[in-house]
């Protein structure tokens, strides 16, 4: 009894102490360099509409309510950027913070500081102001620093460019591992054979510009025979003991994988709507966490005339990322280019700590810093740089390798993308984009007037002597980077015929365009053109049909391999057995075309597909994993093309030895995927729905489970999966929908996972989640005010009512 009175007494003080933590949202309270009051209006759904007489001034409103509603998230990606988070959560963020940390991000962030233009420094400066000010206008700290007992640490400027840094993390190759895993394809199989294994083609391509490539031919026998070449060594166990860091690293790593790299963009015509306004929709596939990565909000101010953002902002920055000014909406997606690039060391013979490069023989320079660990003891590390990037790896020969990557470079980032908030043409639009220092995105956009356009946002490094596609030395100056290709030479597309732009992480143009891009793992491109297709079908568009693209969960690019499946097991000459048939029966009677929840058709013929991937890849990834490990062909979102030519030509010189046929390998792939129905219970249960399970998590209870009830969204099981428009995984998917026209955002739509604040005691914690699961249309723009809070500069006179209430 007296155990259950403590406890009581115990969760009651914790109760208290996080009410005390909640958002201010109405009243009154201080803003220290404000130059007018800041008005913040919340709806219904906690939305915000700061309206104040300056950009400065809603740079500190935004500032005050990010603080507010997400402080915590914001510390935790300024940290991970840096490399920080084993001062915040302990020993099991070291493995995350000593990768990190060799990239020297918060280094590379105070450089940004500095170089920074004032007109940029101002507003980032308010905005620091007024992160700040909301930060100490809580009555408590927020709840997870009373779980961790820590206190929070104060904003900086360098901060915000740490979380424009951690979106690098999430969207980009850091340390070029794709380019890492290309070397070890072409140091272990022939070139025309790795040519074919490793290209990104398919019948699937939907290129803005130019057209197909084909996927390579696959080489003949006298190139690679898998029937008679020596059996590949067993490849070395690269495996760890698993460690207290597994599963928040595993978190993380959900956060920033390929299939998060991805999105769905487009936009049509004023022509071809009915009301003569130009559309632009998006859904941005991320990681899905609790709270969600976007902040919705609406800005309004005056400078030389009245001004309007609505969209999504991300917490830590003072700018809008995506929506509508007005005159011109924009979304992303990302571009998916080749953005760093694998530098081979040629050392010194006399003293391997010296390199040549283009100038000389030059010492590595060693850089050591000290990674802080709540609770144990601090660990020091040591990084090696040189003149191109930190020495990462080093290769199947022992050499060593350097990374060249766009935020480590002066100008990679920067706070220019601000700029698009008040253009008010396409042209003015992509001008500034292309000089934005943010990882390089598909911008799709339309204008007022019913223009719409796509161009590259982000900075574009200028290749010489190479392609980036595998690592190579750059040491003679013949190959390198040579600074920033220049805003007029950016591909771009204004007004195509068509009156249509998609773009969903393929690729989009060839030729000189392509080259300056580069080739980063595009998709294949099932989704754009089911996109294609969606909006072809729609005459006389309004945003609202814009839904039913979002939300087609159509399986469209998996019919083919249902096709193959009913006719491998139906083929005269196969063995039969009941576990056959009662494949046969669910995927010939149970099929409805979608990615259904109900749907077991789908899940086994996804199941087919991989297995079909890992027995068919099988006698070539046995002698690429000599060199590298963890390679596997599935996990490249371009496997697609090299699979169906295998499959369909069906080359014996390249079939694993233990078939005798291509049927013997196809039937293979069927029997285990019917084993893995039977352990999941058997074919009725074994439907999509269970694999697809949604579960939205707090970073806290990814480490405690326990508070899993109270943090994480409910568990949900729902349609769609990544070769579809309506992209879901159980850790990845929208992190947004909206479809806008710029001048009528009146009638746009957007919806997201979770809601606006990160309290879980928050009304608006977890409100907005229903719309999204359910694919419901909310408003893009903010609903009638609920709340009122007015900021006044700090010393101004407080309101008489405001001051009664206190």
């Amino acid at each position: 009894m007296v155990a259950l009175v403590a406890f009581a007494g115990t969760a009651g003080w914790y109760y208290l102490q996080m009410r005390g933590s909640l958002a201010q949202l109405d009243g009154e309270g201080a803003m220290p360099g404000a130059t007018a009051a800041i008005v913040i209006e919340r709806d219904a759904l906690g939305i915000p509409t700061i309206i104040a007489s300056s950009r400065a001034d809603v740079a500190r409103g935004l500032g005050f309510v990010h603080a507010q509603d997400r402080f915590f998230q914001m510390d935790l990606a300024r940290r991970r950027a840096a490399g920080e988070l084993s001062e915040l959560l302990g020993s099991a963020a070291l493995r995350i913070d000593t990768r990190t940390r060799m990239l020297r991000l918060r280094a590379r962030a105070r450089r940004t500081i500095e170089v920074a233009p004032p007109e940029e420094l101002a507003v980032l400066r308010a905005y620091v102001e007024g992160v700040n000010a909301g930060l100490s206008a809580l009555a408590v700290k927020p709840p997870e620093y009373l779980a961790l007992r820590t206190v929070p640490r104060a904003w900086a400027a360098e901060d915000s460019v740490l979380i424009l840094a951690s979106m690098f993390l999430t969207l980009q190759d850091a340390e070029a591992r794709r380019e890492s895993r290309l070397a070890a394809v072409y140091a272990t199989l022939p070139p025309a054979l790795a040519d074919f294994i490793t290209s990104s083609s398919s019948e699937w391509e939907t290129p803005l510009v130019g057209g197909l490539h084909g996927v390579p031919p696959i080489p003949d026998a006298s190139v690679f025979d898998a029937r008679s070449a020596p059996p590949a060594a067993h490849p070395p166990d690269s495996r760890s003991n698993a460690d207290d860091g597994a599963t928040l690293l595993a978190w993380f790593s959900s956060h920033a994988n390929d299939d998060a790299r991805g999105s769905n963009s487009w936009a049509v015509a004023g022509r071809l709507t009915g009301d003569g306004g130009a559309i632009v929709a998006n859904d941005m596939h991320l990681g899905l966490s609790t709270p969600n990565i976007w902040y919705r909000a609406s800005m309004v101010w005056r400078d030389t005339r009245p001004r309007r953002l609505t969209g999504v902002t991300l917490p830590g920055v003072p700018s809008l990322v995506a929506g509508s000014n007005g005159d011109l909406a924009w979304a992303f997606t990302n571009s998916v280019g080749d953005w760093s690039d694998l530098v081979i060391l040629e050392p010194d013979t006399a003293d391997p700590n010296r390199y040549r490069t283009p100038s000389g023989m030059l010492l590595v320079a060693t850089v050591r810093e000290t990674i802080e660990v709540k609770g144990g003891a601090s660990v020091p590390v040591e990084i090696r740089e040189t003149i191109w990037g930190p020495i990462v790896d080093h290769d199947s020969s022992g050499r060593e390798r350097a990374v060249a990557w766009v935020p480590l470079r002066d100008g990679g980032m920067n706070g220019a993308l601000a700029g698009i908030e008040t253009v008010e043409t396409l042209e003015q639009l992509f001008d500034v984009a292309a000089r934005a220092g943010i990882p390089a995105q598909n911008m799709v956009a339309a204008q007022r007037d019913g223009r719409i356009g796509w161009s590259i946002a982000g900075r574009v490094p200028r290749r010489v002597g190479h392609d980036g596609r595998l690592p190579t030395s750059w040491a003679d100056g013949t190959r390198g980077w040579d600074g920033w290709v220049t805003p007029a030479e950016y591909p771009h597309l204004i007004d195509p015929p068509d009156g249509r732009i998609v773009t969903a992480n393929n690729r989009l143009v060839d030729g000189a365009a392509l080259e300056i891009l580069g080739d980063g793992g595009y998709d294949p491109g099932a989704r754009a053109r089911q996109i294609k297709d969606d909006l072809q079908r729609i005459a006389q568009a309004s945003v609202r049909d814009m839904m039913t693209v979002h939300l087609d969960d159509r399986a469209i690019f998996m019919s083919r391999w249902r096709d193959l499946m009913l006719q491998t097991l139906s083929a005269a000459d196969r063995e039969d057995s009941e576990a056959r048939r009662e494949l046969r029966r669910a995927v010939r009677e149970t099929w409805t075309g979608r990615a259904s929840v109900d749907s077991a058709a789908y899940r086994i013929v996804r199941e087919f597909r991989t297995q079909v991937g890992e027995l068919a890849f099988a006698p070539l990834i046995e002698r690429i994993r000599q060199v590298d490990t963890e390679y596997s062909p599935l996990a490249a979102r371009g496997a697609e093309g090299a699979l169906w030519a295998l499959v369909s030509e069906r080359p014996l010189h390249l079939l694993d030895p233990k078939f005798k046929t291509w049927t013997d390998l196809l039937l293979a792939a069927a029997d285990r995927t019917a084993q893995d129905a039977q352990k999941a219970g058997g074919i009725a249960t074994y439907v999509w729905g269970r694999a697809n399970t949604v579960r939205i998590r707090h970073p806290l209870s990814v480490a405690v489970p326990l508070l899993g009830p109270f943090l994480d969204m409910p568990a949900e099981e729902l349609p769609g999966d990544s070769h579809m428009p309506r992209v879901q995984g159980p850790t990845f998917g929208a992190s947004e929908r909206f479809a806008v026209s710029p001048g009528r955002e009146q009638d746009g739509y957007f919806h997201m996972p979770t809601g606006q604040s990160g309290h879980p005691l928050s009304p608006h914690y977890r409100d907005a989640n229903a719309a999204w699961v359910t694919g419901a249309a909310t408003p893009f723009l903010p609903g009638s005010a609920v709340h009122t809070l007015t900021l006044r500069p700090a010393g101004a006179p407080q309101s008489t009512e405001a001051a009664k209430s206190k």
